[in-house]
């Protein structure tokens, strides 16, 4: 594997992992690395980083069979933390929307919504919806990637959680569009999940945004 990396090119370098462009059998793939952490003790290393690639693999799985778009994985290796997966040809929509062509954005942001409503209704949490964790195909179809931060989890909390982050990504990343973005994601997650259950995870929403206000308040 060291060799098949040294070939390969680095595309990200995050906190937990570190993304490289690389060759499966004459593909184009990605190969998601989890790099030894120096600071924790060494059995302990191993065992939460094969949890953690395992864990990813299973969710990037049970994605695909709720209907959601995610890259095919070509191999888990386990021993050396690794998944090899397919490379998504396409733009993130982070581009897409700070770009001048996003005619179709409300058409984007619905099927964003139903997406989510799609894991969500299998209690599926992605733990890192961002607008970078969305790839755009030629075919205008909406893949989500990296998992590495989700869970299986039925609470309301989780859900409204993962919604929350989205709308601070969106306010961050596409602050001038971001307020019709976020209802048309979730005109998109309420035409999978219904009304009322939407509702719920909206109150859940809200409770997030006041406790994160009352905690600067008390920081101030």
């Amino acid at each position: 594997m060291d060799d098949e990396l040294k070939q390969s090119v680095l595309l990200k370098k995050g906190a937990e992992a570190s993304l490289y462009l690389s060759n499966w059998y004459g593909k184009k793939a990605i190969t998601k690395v989890r790099l030894p952490k120096k600071y924790r003790p060494e059995f302990l290393d191993i065992q939460i980083r094969s949890y953690r690639t395992i864990h990813e693999a299973q969710l990037l799985h049970q994605a695909k069979v709720a209907g959601v778009l995610t890259p095919l994985i070509y191999m888990v290796n386990v021993s050396e933390a690794t998944i090899i997966m397919e490379y998504i040809e396409g733009v993130q929509v982070k581009q897409y929307l700070n770009s001048d062509a996003k005619a179709d954005c409300r058409e984007i942001c619905l099927k964003i919504g139903e997406l989510i409503g799609m894991l969500h209704k299998e209690n599926l949490i992605h733990g890192d919806l961002t607008t970078s964790n969305m790839i755009l195909d030629s075919q205008s179809k909406i893949f989500l990637v990296d998992f590495g931060l989700g869970e299986k989890n039925v609470e309301l909390e989780a859900k409204g959680v993962d919604l929350h982050l989205l709308k601070r990504a969106l306010q961050s990343t596409h602050f001038s569009i971001w307020e019709n973005c976020f209802k048309d994601i979730l005109a998109g997650y309420r035409l999978v999940l219904g009304v009322e259950l939407t509702e719920k995870v909206c109150e859940k929403i809200s409770e997030i945004e006041k406790r994160g206000r009352y905690i600067e308040e008390r920081k101030q």
